[in-house]
């Protein structure tokens, strides 16, 4: 018996735009409409729209929200303002990963947080487990659709569907209940592709609107609907972490070098304890980029040599476009990792050469 798969409310508006679906987490979602590497190109120097509503999206509220987030957070959430936007983990008592996510507050006592789309009952399963005091927990993720629009062009194409004054939104600043293309929606200053530009949370039945009044804005600017296959290849060139590859519940933030999301100066927090010593000590793994000597392309889950031994896996990998080599992320033991360092990558029945190379493989000029 085959489980049907879930479908964000933008499924049948696919069609239209010949999207290639596949089964991504149990969610049937566009790998990509024209060509990956078309629209990889589209997003680095004019703009691309996604649709991201598979992402879950939870409500925390009550007198106590702000205790219990940063008890549940490895980042400090005292700092956030309204209208600001911030990246965090939860974390177990191991140190391992439970999930990345994007934390908005809307509000004192109000916060909206943004998780992965394969770990929404999971994460709400487990921030109902270490609920305390007045904290209520809502998933919205069904009633909610999320579009984002990446590149260069995002602001110019946005700016006119609506009367916000976008260029006055700082990365990672929001503003809530902002009319776009006569719908409301949340209008965030984030993304996942090393571009600038917006993410846009709105009612699931307002989607589809939204979606084609977008593509249709940006036209003339050369906006393309982007589908999975890009997301993968610009978020991996800007080095930002994909659950389930450079983080999972086996591998911690230190480990995966997004400790800046980690606060171990803050008070107690679920995981506190092994951070600060992954912190202050060195983890015993650290997360590399590499680049491939030999002719081959790393790919997730082959294993990394050095001196005869397993020293570690790829976690991410491919024929970068923008760079048009063949480059990865692993995770290899620290003592390995230095810069420079020759290793070698079991391709199949070979083991071909690569170096340890600095990242991130992109960065956008401002």
């Amino acid at each position: 018996m085959t489980t049907e798969l879930h479908k964000t409310p933008l499924y049948d508006t696919y069609q239209k735009y010949g999207a290639k679906t596949i089964d991504f987490g149990g969610w049937a979602l566009p790998v990509q409409f024209s060509s990956i590497k078309e629209e990889h190109e589209a997003v680095r120097t004019k703009a691309g729209l996604f649709d991201v509503s598979h992402m879950g999206e939870i409500l925390v509220t009550g007198a106590d929200s702000l205790a219990f987030l940063q008890h549940t957070m490895t980042n400090d959430v005292s700092t956030l303002v309204d209208g600001k936007a911030q990246y965090t983990a939860m974390c177990y008592e191991d140190g391992g990963t439970v999930d990345d996510l994007l934390i908005y507050k809307k509000a004192d006592q109000e916060y909206l947080l943004v998780v992965n789309a394969a770990n929404i009952q999971k994460d709400y399963e487990w921030l109902v487990s270490h609920k305390q005091g007045d904290v209520m927990l809502v998933n919205q993720s069904d009633e909610t659709a999320q579009l984002a629009l990446q590149g260069p062009v995002a602001e110019k194409v946005l700016q006119t569907l609506t009367n916000e004054n976008l260029s006055l939104l700082k990365p990672f600043t929001f503003a809530d209940d902002v009319e776009v293309a006569n719908v409301k929606a949340l209008v965030s200053r984030t993304g996942y592709t090393g571009e600038d530009g917006f993410e846009i949370y709105c009612s699931s039945a307002d989607a589809s609107h939204l979606w084609t009044a977008i593509l249709e804005a940006g036209s003339d600017e050369g906006v393309l609907p982007c589908g999975l296959g890009a997301r993968d290849t610009l978020r991996f060139e800007a080095t930002l972490a994909l659950y389930g590859q450079e983080l999972s519940k086996d591998i911690t933030p230190i480990e995966a070098r997004i400790g800046f999301a980690v606060k171990t100066n803050k008070d107690s927090f679920i995981g506190k304890e092994v951070l600060k010593e992954q912190r202050e000590s060195g983890a015993p793994r650290k997360l590399v980029g590499i680049e491939m000597i030999d002719k081959g392309i790393p790919r997730h889950g082959y294993e990394v040599f050095a001196d005869e031994e397993q020293i570690g896996f790829v976690t991410t990998g491919t024929q970068s476009p923008t760079l048009k080599k063949n480059i990865g992320l692993a995770l290899l033991s620290a003592e390995y990792s230095e810069l420079g360092r020759e290793v070698e990558v079991q391709v199949r029945k070979k083991r071909l050469k690569a170096k340890v190379v600095s990242t991130p493989f992109y960065k956008r000029s401002k």
